[in-house]
């Protein structure tokens, strides 16, 4: 059965519909509107028909290579040269149906388009479910770093129809549950708990299940976002495993390591940190690693990744302070603190310790 969470920001507030079949909504809420539906060649194949069918005349559909390479600079204008050849003016909308990528990348078209138009998520990815769908983060990559250029612009409605999640293969399904497993270690105990307890059920994509897991995921999201949209303060406890997971993907060029594989291997190293700087119970973070690596994620650094390349990759992280990488740190499962900046020397002794002894191994 079908929920709605709803985020709360004003003029700017919107739902999110999640559950099974809530993709029949979409029509409804466009009725009368027309746009772009901009996808990737993976995600179309499953269900741009389906989609176009709904929607009908004033849609056309613009489709995209699959992967985090095409979270760029060149497909960013692209698309808005695209969408500005058909005419397509202010009161035109841009739905985003695709994973965390596809999102990102309409979202920001969305935002610079004359300066702003609206757009709908549709995610089809656990990933972006989850997380990226929700909050109005935007945004693309440079050969920098992730995410350097972006926009903060919520979408008018999110349709997370679960039953899209039965196409989505295992490694990609994995990813998404890194970004669950934040939620529940950074800010919910009792989340994390209900986690280990039903991983079976979600493994096996049961649907009561997953609807439960992203209802909650994005009730949290919601109310942090409804506190602090452009990550002042308390939303950046959302950027958990974060700091390191982007190094990762930066180092191995975008695309090798999915992102939630990379927020796993960043949770870890994050766990390390917290047991040795904020006390963090030793038996809990076990816990946490073991979840991760239940539900098929990395835990161990990945070979051939040398320290100096990642600490440099950090230092252009956002998080980051006149120089100083700062690290979002937790005392205890449930409880995180805002980003604050770690010792040199402990960053890397906590990576020399990773190294040899993974916790839970």
């Amino acid at each position: 059965m079908a929920c709605e969470v709803h985020i709360s920001l004003g003029e700017r507030s919107y739902p999110i519909w999640i559950g099974a079949g809530v993709l029949d909504r979409l029509p409804e809420a466009l009725r009368g509107l027309r746009g772009w539906v901009v996808t990737d060649v993976h995600v179309d194949a499953f269900h741009g028909a389906r989609v176009m069918g709904m929607l009908g005349a004033g849609w056309g559909k613009i489709v995209l290579p699959p992967g985090e390479s095409t979270k760029s600079a060149g497909h960013w204008s692209g698309l808005l040269e695209q969408v500005a050849e058909s005419k397509l003016d202010r009161q035109g909308v841009l739905v985003a149906l695709g994973g965390g990528v596809v999102g990102d990348l309409t979202g920001f078209a969305a935002a610079t388009y004359m300066r702003g138009i609206r757009f709908v998520q549709v995610p089809t990815s656990l990933l972006a479910m989850v997380d990226s769908s929700v909050g109005g983060k935007t945004g693309i990559n440079l050969a920098a770093g992730k995410n350097l250029a972006g926009a903060f612009h919520q979408p008018m409605a999110v349709f997370a129809d679960t039953d899209v999640l039965a196409t989505l293969p295992e490694r990609e399904f994995a990813a998404g549950m890194a970004e669950a497993v934040k939620y529940g270690v950074a800010l919910d105990a009792e989340f994390f708990g209900w986690l280990e307890k039903n991983a079976s059920a979600i493994q096996g994509r049961e649907p009561a299940a997953l609807e439960r897991m992203v209802e909650r995921c994005c009730q949290i999201k919601a109310e942090v976002v409804a506190k602090d949209e452009r990550e002042a303060g308390l939303r950046a406890v959302l950027n958990f495993g974060h700091t390191l997971g982007h190094a990762i993907e930066k180092a191995t060029g975008f695309g090798s390591v999915l992102h939630g594989e990379g927020v796993a291997l960043g949770m870890a190293y994050a766990l390390e940190l917290s047991v040795a700087q904020r006390g963090f119970p030793g038996a809990e973070a076990q816990r946490a690693v073991a979840l991760l690596k239940q539900f098929g994620l990395p835990t161990a650094p990945l070979p051939g990744l040398a320290w100096e390349v990642l600490r440099a990759a950090m230092g252009v992280d956002k998080k980051a302070a006149a120089g100083c990488v700062r690290f979002v740190l937790g005392g205890k499962l449930g409880q995180s603190d805002l980003p604050a900046a770690v010792p040199e020397a402990e960053l890397k002794s906590a990576w020399e310790r990773w190294c040899t002894h993974v916790i839970g191994e």
